[in-house]
């Protein structure tokens, strides 16, 4: 029997360490009150947990997204070139998105963020029709994988002095 989607998301949050599992559940949490009506998209990769919010169950038309890692959350914005950033907050190059950092959920409550969620909402391609249900959908999970861990930060120079020990 197939675990719902619920369980699997569970699942592939519980992988990660502790204080990130509880980031990742409390900015999830805000964003599904900025947008109720999202469908929630969720792909699992080797390096990332990417949760995408939309209208619709395409990915392309997902306004939202939260790149969540071992060490840190990103907020993607659809139409990110096309936002009003006086304050210079987006990061990124990309034709499509741009992003900022999410430390903590208090991030979402920052005037200057405020401003580029609701600006994407406005900009959005479709949407949002607020009588539809919105779903929980489990796009690439793979069937087992291993628990993350720490990154461990090696400096070159010891990368460096590894190797001529054992030379």
């Amino acid at each position: 029997m197939t675990a719902s989607p619920a369980s699997q998301l569970a699942a592939s949050i519980a992988k990660f360490p502790p204080s990130m599992a509880m980031q990742i559940k409390a900015a999830r949490a805000k964003l599904r009150k900025i947008v109720p009506h999202a469908h929630e998209l969720v792909y699992h990769y080797s390096h990332s947990l990417v949760l995408s919010y939309g209208p619709t169950d395409h990915p392309w038309e997902a306004v939202f997204t939260l790149a969540c890692k071992e060490t840190e959350i990103s907020l993607y914005f659809l139409r990110g070139p096309k936002l009003p950033d006086p304050q210079k907050l987006l990061r990124g190059s990309g034709k499509q998105v741009r992003f900022i950092a999410l430390p903590d959920t208090a991030t979402f409550d920052q005037p200057a963020v405020k401003a580029l969620l609701a600006a994407t909402l406005k900009l959005a391609p479709v949407p949002f029709d607020s009588t539809l249900r919105p779903q929980l959908i489990i796009k690439t999970l793979p069937p087992s994988q291993r628990p993350r861990r720490a990154v461990k930060s090696v400096s070159a120079k010891s990368k460096i002095e590894s190797r001529k020990s054992k030379i």
